[in-house]
C-alpha cells in the first residue's frame, strides 16, 4: 500500500523533492491560497510548525488556484507573500491542482485514502488539511474551517506514536 513517502513534488523554488525526506516525521499537508478567507490560517500553521518541529513535525503547504482564482500568483509571488505577510518558514511547494484529472498524485492518494464527508474524495476548498503519521499513513482529514490550533492534540498523539 502506498504512503506519502512514495511521492515527489516540486518545492516553491522549483526543485523536485522526495516526500521520503520527511520519513519518520508527523506531517500536516495543506492546500493553501493567498487570497482566501482562510488565508489567516497561515499564522496558526506556522505556530504549529514552530511548536512541534523539533519533535519531528512538519507542515507542507501546497498552493492551489482551483477555487475561485484565490492563488493567481506565480511561485515567487506566493513565496514572498507567505514569508512577508505571515512569516511562513515551513516548506512550501509549487502550485498544484488538488482535484480533477490534473490533480497532483499526492492529493489523489490523500483524497482516496481519507475521503471527506459522505465519502466524497474531492477537496471542497482551500486549507483542507491531512495529518500523516510518522509511518507515512494518513491519520485524519480536516475541513478548511478546522483551525490549525484545533489539530494540536492530534499532532501530539501522532508525535508520541
Amino acid at each position: 500500500m502506498a504512503n506519502i513517502y512514495d511521492f515527489t513534488a516540486r518545492n516553491i523554488t522549483g526543485e523536485e523533492c522526495a516526500l521520503a525526506d520527511f520519513k519518520g516525521q508527523a506531517v500536516l499537508i495543506v492546500n493553501t491560497a493567498s487570497k482566501c478567507g482562510f488565508t489567516p490560517q497561515f499564522t496558526g500553521l506556522e505556530a504549529l510548525y514552530e511548536k512541534y518541529k523539533d519533535q519531528g513535525f512538519a507542515v507542507l503547504g501546497f498552493p492551489c488556484n482551483q477555487f475561485l482564482n484565490q492563488d493567481p500568483g506565480d511561485e515567487k509571488e506566493i513565496a514572498n507573500f507567505c514569508s512577508m505577510d505571515y512569516g511562513v518558514t515551513f516548506p512550501m511547494f509549487a502550485k498544484i491542482e488538488v482535484n480533477g484529472p490534473g490533480a497532483h498524485p499526492l492529493f489523489q492518494h490523500l483524497t482516496s485514502e481519507a475521503p471527506g464527508l459522505l465519502g466524497s474524495k474531492a477537496i471542497k476548498w482551500n486549507f483542507t488539511k491531512f495529518l500523516v503519521g510518522r509511518d507515512g499513513t494518513i491519520i485524519d482529514r480536516y475541513a478548511p474551517t478546522t483551525k490549525p490550533e484545533d489539530i494540536a492534540k492530534d499532532i501530539e498523539k501522532a508525535l508520541k506514536a
